[in-house]
C-alpha cells in the first residue's frame, strides 16, 4: 500500500488505540475519561500532527469491535474526544459532555457564538445508511438555546447525490462537516491564528443557515467548500493535501477491515463442529433470548 500523506506511524498509532480501547472497555464512564485524558496527553507530547492523524483515520469503526459492544461504544466516545480536541486547537472552549441521552456529545463556545457537535463513525461493511444514522433533526433538538449544531462524518460515508440530510441541515441550521474539513480548520488555525479560524467557522455556519434547503448533495458541498477556499488563498494547499489523505484513509480502513475479516473467516473454517455450534448459539444470542422469554410473567394489570 503506497501512501503519500498518511504515514506508517499514523497507522501504527491507530492500531495502538484499537488495542487501548479493547483493553479499557469495562466501565464506560471511567473509560471515557481515561480516553480523553490519554489523547490530550498524547497531543501535548507529540504536537498537532498527532491530532491531524486521528482526524484522518477515526471515521471507520474497526470491524473487530462487535456491534453494540462496550468497545464500539467507547470508540464512539473516542471520536467525540477527537473532535473536541480539534475545536480546542482551533481556539474554542470545548467540553465533552458526560450525559448519555437527549444531548449532543460536545459543546463549544467561541467569542461570538456557540454550538453543539457530534462525531459519526461507520463500519466499512455498513452499506445501507439512512437519514436517521446522521441524526440531523436530533441535533437541532439538542441545541438547547445555541444557534448552531455540527455533525462530523467521514466524507466517503456521506450521500454523494441526494439525501434529506442536506435539506434538513439547511432548514435547521445544522452544519454537516467532514473530518477532512475539520483537519483543514485545525491546520488553518495553526497557520493563520485561532481568531481567523473561529471567524471562518462562523462563516460556514451562517452559509448553511442561509442556504435554500435542497436534497442535492453538490449544492450543499459547493457552498461549504467555496466559503472555505474563498476565505484565504493559503487554504488551497491544505485542502489539496487533506483530500489526498481522505482517499488514503479509505485505503487504510479497507485494508484493516479486509485483513480482520479474512482472519476471522480462517478462524471459523478451523472450528470443530461443536465449536461452530457454540459460536452460532452465541452469535444468535440464544441464551439471552431464552432468559428474556423466561422472565415474562403476568404483571397483575388485569387484577387492578
Amino acid at each position: 500500500m503506497v501512501l503519500e500523506v498518511i504515514t506508517e506511524q499514523d497507522i501504527a498509532k491507530r492500531s495502538y488505540w484499537m488495542e487501548e480501547i479493547t483493553r479499557l472497555s469495562g466501565n464506560f464512564g471511567v473509560d471515557s475519561e481515561r480516553v480523553e485524558q490519554e489523547i490530550r496527553e498524547e497531543i501535548r507530547a507529540t504536537g498537532l500532527p498527532s491530532l491531524i492523524a486521528h482526524l484522518r483515520l477515526c471515521g471507520a469503526i474497526p470491524e473487530r469491535f462487535e456491534h453494540d459492544s462496550s468497545e464500539e461504544k467507547l470508540y464512539s466516545k473516542y471520536t467525540d474526544v477527537v473532535i473536541h480536541e480539534a475545536y480546542t486547537a482551533m481556539g474554542f472552549t470545548s467540553l465533552v459532555l458526560r450525559e448519555r441521552a437527549d444531548v449532543a456529545d460536545v459543546e463549544c463556545v467561541g467569542p461570538d457564538f456557540a454550538f453543539v457537535a457530534d462525531a459519526k463513525a461507520f463500519r466499512m461493511s455498513r452499506t445501507a445508511k439512512n437519514q436517521k444514522d446522521f441524526k440531523v433533526q436530533a441535533m437541532d433538538n439538542w441545541k438547547h438555546g445555541k444557534p448552531f449544531a455540527m455533525i462530523v462524518c467521514p466524507a466517503y460515508q456521506l450521500p454523494a447525490r441526494t439525501s434529506q440530510i442536506y435539506q434538513q441541515a439547511a432548514a435547521r441550521s445544522v452544519c454537516i462537516l467532514t473530518y477532512t474539513h475539520l483537519a483543514v480548520f485545525v491546520r488553518y488555525a495553526q497557520h493563520a491564528g485561532s481568531s481567523r479560524a473561529v471567524r471562518l467557522m462562523h462563516e460556514v455556519f451562517r452559509a448553511v443557515e442561509a442556504m435554500n434547503p435542497t436534497k442535492v448533495a453538490s449544492a450543499y458541498w459547493q457552498t461549504i467548500n467555496r466559503v472555505l477556499l474563498d476565505s484565504d488563498e493559503s487554504i488551497a494547499a491544505m485542502w489539496k493535501e487533506e483530500k489526498i489523505a481522505s482517499i488514503e484513509s479509505i485505503q487504510v480502513a479497507r485494508e484493516e477491515a479486509l485483513q480482520f475479516l479474512a482472519t476471522e473467516r480462517e478462524r471459523i473454517m478451523r472450528l470443530s463442529r461443536e465449536e461452530a455450534i457454540r459460536e452460532v448459539i452465541m452469535w444468535r444470542k440464544i441464551e439471552n433470548r431464552i432468559r428474556a422469554v423466561q422472565s415474562v410473567s403476568d404483571n397483575g394489570l388485569l387484577e387492578l
